[in-house]
C-alpha cells in the first residue's frame, strides 16, 4: 500500500515493469491470482506496489465505500494465507487509513529519532478513529524500535520513552542500525537472502519468533 513500493523491490520484483499491483487488484482489472508474484522465499508472496497509486489515490477517495474496498477484497484470499502484511507509507493519508481499516492488529516502526516520537501520537489519534468508526478489533501487536543505536544517548532515550508510553506493547526484538540492512534493498534481496548471518538478519528472525509466540 505504500507508492515508494520498497517492499516491493527489496523483494526482487520491478514495480515499474509490472503492471498488475494492488491498485489494479483494487479497481477489478485484475484478480488476486494475476497480481499475486513469487519470491525467491518458498512461502513469501508479494502483491506488488506502483508508482500509479500516487494518482489512484484521488479515484479511491471519490469511489462508493472506498475506504471498505481494501477490507472487502482481503475477504477474497484471506484463508490462503497464514499471515498477510499490509506494508503503509509514512503518511497519515488515505491509503493507510484504509489499511487500518483492513487490518487485524497494527505493528508501528519507530525510529530511534526524536522526530519519530513526535509522529508517534498523530497515528495513535488515527487508530483510535479507526476503532471508534470502522474497525472496533484493531489492536496495535506492539511497536518496533527500528535503526537503534545503543552507543547513543537518543535511542537509549527513545527506547525508554517508547516502553514507557507502550507498557508492555514494545518488542523486545530491537532493530539495529546495520550496513548489510541498508545494503540488501539495492540488491532486490530481504536480509536473510542478502546476509542471514549479518546481525540485521538476526534480529529480524528474533522478531519472526516473537510474533509467533516461540
Amino acid at each position: 500500500m505504500d507508492p515508494q513500493g520498497n517492499a516491493t523491490t527489496a523483494s526482487g520484483l520491478n514495480k515499474r515493469r509490472d503492471n498488475r499491483s494492488i491498485i489494479e487488484v483494487l479497481f477489478g482489472k485484475a484478480t488476486w491470482k494475476e497480481a499475486i508474484k513469487p519470491t525467491e522465499i518458498r512461502y513469501l508472496k508479494i502483491l506488488p506496489s506502483s508508482p500509479a497509486m500516487l494518482s489512484a489515490e484521488v479515484e479511491l477517495m471519490s469511489a462508493e465505500s472506498a475506504e471498505m474496498l481494501l477490507k472487502q477484497k482481503i475477504q477474497e484470499i484471506r484463508n490462503e494465507f497464514d499471515f498477510i502484511f499490509l506494508d503503509c507509507p509514512p503518511s497519515m493519508g488515505y491509503l493507510t487509513l484504509s489499511s487500518l481499516i483492513a487490518a487485524d492488529s497494527v505493528i508501528i516502526p519507530l525510529q530511534s529519532e526524536y522526530f519519530a516520537l513526535e509522529g508517534l501520537s498523530d497515528l495513535l489519534s488515527m487508530i483510535k478513529k479507526v476503532q471508534k468508526r470502522y474497525n472496533p478489533d484493531l489492536d496495535i501487536e506492539g511497536v518496533l524500535i527500528t535503526m537503534h543505536d545503543e552507543r547513543t544517548v537518543l535511542s537509549r532515550q527513545v527506547e525508554t520513552e517508547a516502553r514507557r508510553f507502550f507498557p508492555g506493547k514494545v518488542f523486545k526484538t530491537i532493530i539495529p542500525r546495520n550496513v548489510r540492512l541498508s545494503e540488501a534493498p539495492s540488491y532486490g534481496k530481504p536480509i536473510i537472502l542478502y546476509d542471514i548471518r549479518s546481525k540485521g538478519a538476526r534480529a529480524y528472525i528474533n522478531l519472526a519468533k516473537e510474533l509467533l509466540g516461540e
